[in-house]
């Protein structure tokens, strides 16, 4: 078997414009997109790395309470994605291997299909699992 590849990090920021700005020396120019998500109150800027995506999500007044039932409210580092070639497939496998998917995946995310699992009792981990969009390349 082969080790997954990350496909980002998602980090809650309290305000997705200050954090785009504050990243941009890190990251060398602009984020690759950001995107709006009403239907799930959030706001999504991501830094692409030659590794890895950093994903910056910020909840909106509206609607945010689906997100944040899933991710939580703490600001900070929220949760690892491990890229996958089919969610659904992703998911019966973690599920026979004692992961708990979140209530309402797989469901379209911020690039792609994606499943969130409840947090690992023995990490305190937040995982999702994606398969993003083909046109969003590798």
């Amino acid at each position: 078997m082969s080790p997954p590849v990350i496909d980002h990090v998602g980090i809650i920021v309290a305000d997705l414009d200050a954090a785009v700005a504050m990243m941009r020396p890190l990251f060398g120019g602009d984020p690759a997109y950001v995107k709006e998500m009403p239907e799930v109150g959030l706001r999504v800027a991501a830094f692409e790395a030659a590794n890895v995506t950093v994903e910056l999500l910020q909840y909106t007044d509206d609607g945010s309470d689906f997100a944040k039932q899933v991710m939580g409210e703490r600001l900070g580092l929220n949760h690892l994605s491990a890229r996958v070639e089919d969610v659904a497939t992703a998911v019966t496998e973690l599920t026979a291997a004692g992961f708990t998917p979140q209530a309402g995946f797989p469901r379209p995310g911020a690039h792609g299909q994606v499943a969130f699992f409840d947090p690992d009792p023995v990490t305190g981990l937040l995982f999702e699992v994606c398969a993003p969009d083909p046109k969003d390349g590798p």
